[in-house]
């Protein structure tokens, strides 16, 4: 473990817009004397000013004492001059995305800073390698990716080039830690671990508009409602923008020699194309403006509950997911109003609810009707994966082309008794939730399984960089491995596409399990 900067010492942040100032603020409430450059003086006292600003803010709300404010602007000064930045310790570049000023500027910092400084970028997505390459001394750089808004998020990717030395790595780490950051260490590798791990997020929601699985504010809804990601896919596309999510996804492709994980969509292409950037244009997945309204999601109307219901299980395993569903159940009344229900039933088959002769699952990655020809069912319903089935609002089902009316009407009306708002998607393979769960943690046990990162750090990451919910690998174990395997390998025959390989360490991870009890979902 490395040893934090000390407090006083000085951090030279280059570049004074939004991350920049967003950097300094940080570093200078921690108590750092910073030192702020941009090539516009009048950018660095906007930029000053910014700051002041939100710290005024932060003690109106009782977050920081009015001391403490004050002097966090004492510490922050204008740089008028690179050379001023002489007697840093650390200096943070947050200029353009572009490698050969980077590169530029770093050679300038080379030969104005002591030797012992520690040179760090900011860059989301340019290797920390290729930037350092030319430096008579590359092992001190490093790169220290904070995301936007920097006060506010937690997370910090601490990025080793080729050429880094592993202590400045550490060094920077404690620094980013004693800021009151979450700080994960990364190889520097196309995407590092974010903007890596969560194309799946987008990629999925995709290619789920693409094969008409339901509208765009239908999949948001159910991935913001059951699967509890704060937001929807394509609200969240608007948000970044479609040119710069876009950019990322095609970098991340191109950087991976055409790796089919990571293609583009042709569908967020046609909206680039036609200039619909999302909420700056006005114009998205969704419109924007005056009098603009998000369209709702789609519901099933209401069907009365079944008279009689059943539970069926394997002889053996946990089913936490289901046993949750239908203590649920339970709770709102089905079981004791209807005493047709019995659990406890052993069977061969997977873990069910049976009502009005429907046979309702959790989504394996087959389709509802190939899983009805599989099993020579017709009326088979599935269900998508519930971050928390005790507390969701919506659950999402899928009915098979030879599903019944009445079975379906059945199924709709079992959950709705138990609370549930009920969405149908069309009945792709996978559904969303649980086709987007099991490609965000194959993506990051790949991650894990080629170096970029800790299994804990991938964790780390995609809670404090992107909010998820529950970190990817962490879900998986909740799930259970096997199914996710089930899932991955089902979309894989389904598609017939590299896509959707399934991870050697995931396959690993289920060989390692294989001799002790499984839990599935």
């Amino acid at each position: 473990m490395g040893q934090a900067l000390n407090k006083g010492s000085v951090v030279a942040v280059i570049g004074s817009g939004a991350m920049g100032a967003g950097i300094a603020q940080v570093a200078a409430v921690a108590g750092h004397v910073v030192r702020l450059y941009d090539t516009r003086r009048e950018a660095v006292e906007q930029a000053i000013a910014g700051i002041g600003k939100a710290l005024s803010r932060l003690v109106e709300k009782g977050r920081m004492g009015a001391a403490e404010a004050d002097l966090a602007r004492e510490r922050l000064l204008p740089m008028h001059a690179l050379e001023d930045a002489k007697d840093a310790a650390l200096v943070v570049e947050a200029v353009v995305e572009d490698l050969d000023v980077k590169r530029t500027l770093f050679a300038q910092l080379e030969d104005i800073v002591a030797p012992e400084c520690i040179l760090a970028t900011n860059t989301s997505s340019i290797s920390v390698t290729a930037i350092g390459a030319k430096l008579k001394h590359p092992e001190r750089l490093v790169g220290m990716h904070f995301f936007n808004p920097v006060p506010l998020m937690a997370l910090v990717e601490v990025i080793s080039g080729v050429a880094s030395d592993q202590a400045v790595a550490d060094t920077v780490h404690a620094t980013a830690e004693a800021w009151g950051k979450n700080p994960v260490h990364a190889k520097s590798t196309p995407g590092f671990i974010v903007n890596r791990v969560a194309r799946p997020y987008y990629a999925e929601a995709l290619r789920l508009v693409l094969e008409r699985a339901a509208d765009p504010a239908t999949i948001d809804a159910v991935l913001r409602d059951c699967g509890g990601f704060r937001m929807g896919p394509f609200e969240l596309m608007d948000l970044i923008g479609h040119d710069v999510n876009y950019a990322v996804t095609q970098s991340v492709f191109n950087a991976y020699y055409g790796d089919p994980r990571f293609a583009p969509s042709v569908v967020q292409q046609e909206l680039v194309n036609a200039g619909f950037l999302g909420r700056k244009t006005g114009r998205g997945f969704y419109r924007y403006g005056d009098g603009a309204a998000l369209p709702a999601a789609h519901a099933e109307a209401a069907q009365p509950c079944p008279a009689h219901v059943r539970v069926t299980r394997p002889r053996q395993g946990t089913y936490a997911l289901f046993d949750a569903l239908d203590t649920r159940l339970r709770a709102a009344g089905v079981g004791t109003a209807h005493p047709g229900l019995v659990d406890g039933i052993e069977a061969i088959e997977a873990p069910a609810f049976h009502a009005g002769g429907a046979a309702i699952y959790l989504t394996d990655g087959r389709s509802a009707t190939q899983r009805a020809f599989d099993d020579g069912c017709p009326d088979t319903i599935v269900f998508d994966l519930l971050l928390d089935p005790a507390g969701a609002t919506r659950i999402a089902l899928a009915r098979a082309d030879q599903c019944g009316d009445a079975a379906w009407r059945a199924a709709v009306g079992l959950f709705q008794a138990a609370g549930f708002t009920v969405t149908r998607l069309d009945d792709v393979p996978g559904m969303a939730v649980m086709r987007t769960v099991a490609m965000l943690a194959n993506e990051a046990f790949d991650a894990v399984n080629q170096g970029v990162c800790s299994a804990q750090a991938v964790d780390v990451a995609m809670q404090k960089g992107v909010n998820y919910p529950r970190g990817p690998l962490a879900w998986a174990e909740a799930v259970g491995l096997p199914h996710v395997f089930a899932v991955l390998a089902n979309l894989g025959a389904t598609y017939g596409e590299d896509r959707y390989r399934v991870s050697p360490l995931l396959r690993r991870k289920l060989a390692a399990q294989s001799g002790g009890a499984r839990t599935h979902a």
